[in-house]
């Protein structure tokens, strides 16, 4: 019989292959054609076409309405869900978010992107007598949050109208951003900054500032920001807390590697996250 070491290093290459392919579809904003796949794999054109072909048959793999390239399947989504990332983000995040309530006591919130929204998954909250209520589980819109922006802030103006349409951007303050040019602008403005701003675009009488958090591999997975009344809050107190709320993001991404490190899974994890962001 086969001692460990030797069992170790067998390996199924037809499989390997295979994983390959799920890997460049999902660090992919873009669908990804046979001849894309070819060259990352490195073998006949046949080969592979017969790989993502069986990788469609399970579902890991689609081809979108009337194209013949390759995006994540059903399957994949299935079992991305299964893993909760959120869990996994809050469990490494909470502590540091309790530290930004302390230090701006302010309520701290913690992020993630949900199709065309952002998902609420933690809070930290103020001492102050009158705070901004914990939002954790509530959806809110992109376009006008200062953590919707921060989620979006690496989409160029194709990928914002791919997201969210051609159409006017709801409107819900006089102060909200209803442009996709004028979005992209402010994403622009948000890599530039490292941090988003939200003054009182979604809600009256409200600033918000956030922070993207990004993976090990610059994939952004989350954000974590606060929120505070106008009156609270000036505009050059949202600079100077963009600083914080950043330094703050950049740590929890520090610690974000760190898992990837520790465990062969997590980065495969994250870049599946990051790919169904992009959607």
């Amino acid at each position: 019989m086969p001692n460990e070491n030797t069992r170790q290093g067998q390996f199924i290459q037809s499989l390997d292959r295979g994983l390959m392919i799920l890997e460049a579809v999902a660090n992919s904003k873009h669908p990804v054609s046979l001849s894309e796949l070819t060259d990352i794999i490195g073998i006949d054109r046949s080969s592979v076409f017969r790989l993502a072909s069986t990788l469609r048959r399970r579902g890991f793999l689609a081809c979108p309405a009337g194209r013949k390239d390759y995006i994540l399947g059903s399957s994949m989504w299935r079992l991305l869900h299964r893993y909760d990332w959120g869990d996994m983000l809050i469990k490494v995040s909470h502590q540091h978010l309790k530290l930004l309530a302390a230090q701006s006591n302010e309520t701290a919130h913690l992020t993630i992107r949900e199709g065309k929204q952002v998902l609420f998954i933690d809070h930290a909250d103020a001492n102050h007598m009158i705070a901004v209520a914990g939002q954790t589980g509530e959806l809110a819109p992109l376009h006008c949050t200062a953590h919707g922006k921060a989620l979006l802030a690496d989409f160029s103006e194709r990928e914002l109208k791919t997201l969210l349409g051609l159409r006017p951007l709801h409107t819900y303050t006089r102060k909200t951003l209803t442009s996709v040019k004028d979005l992209s602008r402010v994403c622009a403005q948000i890599r530039r900054n490292g941090f988003a701003i939200d003054d009182a675009e979604y809600a009256e009488e409200l600033r918000c500032v956030a922070a993207p958090i990004r993976s090990a591999d610059g994939v952004i997975v989350g954000s974590i920001g606060i929120s505070a009344p106008l009156n609270r809050l000036s505009k050059e107190q949202c600079r100077a807390y963009g600083e914080k709320v950043s330094k703050i993001a950049r740590q929890i991404g520090a610690m974000l590697s760190q898992v990837d490190e520790d465990s062969e899974m997590a980065p495969t994890v994250q870049r599946f996250a990051g790919s169904a962001n992009a959607t």
